[in-house]
């Protein structure tokens, strides 16, 4: 009886660990395989670990940020690791800067199909009643209008990707259900294509 009871758990916990593994994305290979990626601020912190995590997923990822012994070094890193990763200085507060960054993805891999636009500025901490104009418009030009206007370069490249099936809602549906998303509770996804923002 205690055999039969040994088998039976052995049995339980071999499933729970396939059902685990497939919930978590590690029985799928490459999930991003031949898409290409641009991650603003991306070569520190935050943006450099999505880069990693875009690349380790299969993508082509073009890292950029304000100065280029940054760049070296995050592509440098990235490219030691086997991922397939370039970069660019861009200020995504500069016009020719953001022209840059999406020349370079169309350039070296024809197409983007994925945006993180993960640069941004804090400059004051304190007060808000303290913040001055100046601190105000860098705010708003590099938080706000820079995204806006990289969205507006980027999305006639995506559209030529080809961007709506039933696949594209399932996989979001597999996200929320695997480890990747155990931090993400009480949340609404909306999963429509850019429609509701007009894109």
């Amino acid at each position: 009886m205690r055999k039969v009871g040994e088998l039976l758990l052995g049995g339980c916990a071999r499933m729970w660990k396939s059902v685990h593994r497939a919930s978590s994305g590690v029985a799928r290979r490459d999930p991003l395989a031949n898409k290409m990626a641009l991650v603003t601020g991306s070569t520190d912190g935050i943006g450099f670990a999505i880069a990693r995590r875009l690349a380790q997923d299969g993508a082509h990822v073009v890292v950029s940020s304000r100065k280029q012994q940054n760049v070296d070094r995050a592509v440098a890193a990235l490219q030691g690791e086997g991922l397939s990763v370039t970069g660019t200085v861009c200020h995504v507060g500069k016009s020719e800067d953001r022209e840059r960054l999406v020349a370079t993805a169309v350039n070296l891999h024809g197409g983007i199909d994925i945006l993180v636009s993960n640069a941004a500025v804090s400059p004051f901490f304190g007060d808000i009643m303290d913040v001055t104009e100046e601190m105000w418009d860098k705010i708003l030009d590099v938080n706000v209008k820079a995204p806006a206007l990289l969205t507006k370069a980027v999305v006639p490249e995506m559209e030529k990707r080809g961007l709506g099936k039933p696949e594209d809602c399932a996989g979001i549906v597999s996200f929320l259900c695997s480890e990747d998303a155990s931090y993400i509770t009480g949340e609404t996804v909306v999963v429509g294509g850019g429609t509701p923002s007009h894109l």
